[in-house]
């Protein structure tokens, strides 16, 4: 029984790779793609790859067992779209499939939000035209980046929706094609060849916080009259794909991948106790042999609980430097939390050139910048012992995290 964790550069996004079983019988998870330019640079030639690898002939579709798209954000849903369209391209000149896809898992955002959704809809349709939900919001983003932000993940979404419909894929079958939420001591679902995944999140209170949150939201907007590009702005407030982020804890074996897409730090805590895997003492702990980092390292999702309860082998910051990811301070609170044990932290991308983009970030946000105080290549001279356990990920090929 094998089982390793593959991590590919996603610039400002995820793009992980699950394998798994054994040689006679192989598995195989794709969890987020990026945004669109990651499809083609990096996720295609490693699955036309390991195709090869596995002495597929050139025609014969790799299966992948399980497609898992965390949340419909572009940093994580615009490579899969890139998939799936080539697949629905493919089928529709009759042509072999170069993947045949056996599940997917991804909430929805009409299920996550529910009747929210029509509200949302017929703000956008009425104000941009029907055409606007291509996911394409160039026109928006000119009057409002944060408009032009949940525009897309909209279309993002429908378009997702509309491909595995046109691609006959079942949709969160382990879930008699529902929405995929953590239940209390939620058990293992067998997804096949010796992996199962235990939903961490988001837990079904949350999903019925968020629809009641934006029902009302509508409602108010409504009635105040308020123009389409000032009611979604004002929809991004609480994040809701972040806070809807799948989570979820992969086993194969006796090892674990926590996946935790771009969930906040005290949602994921809570979730683990939910299951029954960590109690409700904040002194509990759980290990994990790989812990994805939420939100591409972001501080705003983490504190030093979360590294403090969660302990892994290997800590996976996923980001270019883009929107600040990963910050210089949750590194630094992983080092005060975990110190000199035994663990390895794999970022992305080269720490310069992240800087440059945190330093641009910076810059765009009115902050001042002090590479001694802000900078992570600051922060790694100045902790040696640290620096030594950071891996950087090939830009050709991924980082491969072996655990069996």
């Amino acid at each position: 029984m094998s089982f390793t964790v593959e991590v590919l550069r996603a610039l400002k996004g995820d793009c992980l790779i699950l394998q798994y079983g054994t040689k006679a019988a192989p598995g195989l998870a794709l969890i987020d793609g990026g945004p669109s330019t990651v499809y083609e640079k990096h996720l295609k030639p490693h699955l036309i790859e390991i195709r090869k690898s596995r002495g597929l002939e050139a025609d014969a579709p790799l299966p992948v067992d399980v497609l898992m798209i965390s949340h419909i954000d572009d940093d994580h849903i615009q490579g899969i779209l890139k998939l799936t369209k080539e697949l629905v391209n493919a089928q529709d000149a009759l042509q072999s499939l170069p993947f045949k896809i056996g599940a997917v898992w991804h909430n929805t955002f009409d299920d996550i939000i529910g009747n929210a959704t029509k509200s949302l809809t017929a703000t956008v349709t009425a104000a941009f035209g029907a055409a606007s939900l291509s996911g394409d919001a160039g026109e928006v983003d000119a009057l409002d980046p944060d408009a032009a932000r949940v525009l897309a993940s909209l279309g993002q979404g429908l378009r997702l929706r509309d491909d595995t419909k046109k691609l006959k894929l079942r949709l969160n079958p382990q879930f008699d094609d529902k929405l995929v939420v953590a239940k209390a001591k939620g058990p293992k679902i067998n997804m096949g060849k010796g992996l199962s995944f235990t939903v961490i999140g988001p837990m079904n209170a949350e999903v019925v916080a968020l629809r009641k949150t934006y029902e009302r939201f509508f409602k108010e907007a409504a009635a105040k009259g308020k123009q389409a590009t000032a009611v979604l702005a004002a929809f991004t407030d609480t994040s809701v794909p972040n806070l809807s982020s799948l989570v979820v804890l992969a086993e194969a074996g006796k090892k674990c991948v926590l996946l935790t897409g771009d969930a906040r730090g005290d949602k994921v805590l809570e979730g683990l106790e939910l299951v029954g895997r960590l109690t409700k003492d904040k002194k509990s702990r759980i290990h994990v042999n790989v812990l994805k980092c939420p939100h591409h390292g972001s501080n705003r999702n983490v504190d030093p609980i979360f590294f403090r309860r969660i302990i892994a082998d290997h800590y996976i910051f996923s980001g270019n430097g883009e929107h600040g990811n990963p910050e210089r301070e949750t590194l630094e609170m992983l080092l005060d939390e975990r110190g000199d044990e035994d663990y390895t932290v794999h970022l992305t991308y080269p720490v310069d050139e992240i800087d440059v983009e945190r330093k641009q970030q910076a810059k765009s946000q009115g902050k001042q910048w002090v590479p001694k105080r802000h900078s992570i290549s600051s922060f790694l001279d100045d902790n040696a012992e640290f620096a030594k356990k950071v891996l950087i990920v090939d830009e050709t090929e991924p980082r491969v995290i072996k655990l069996t």
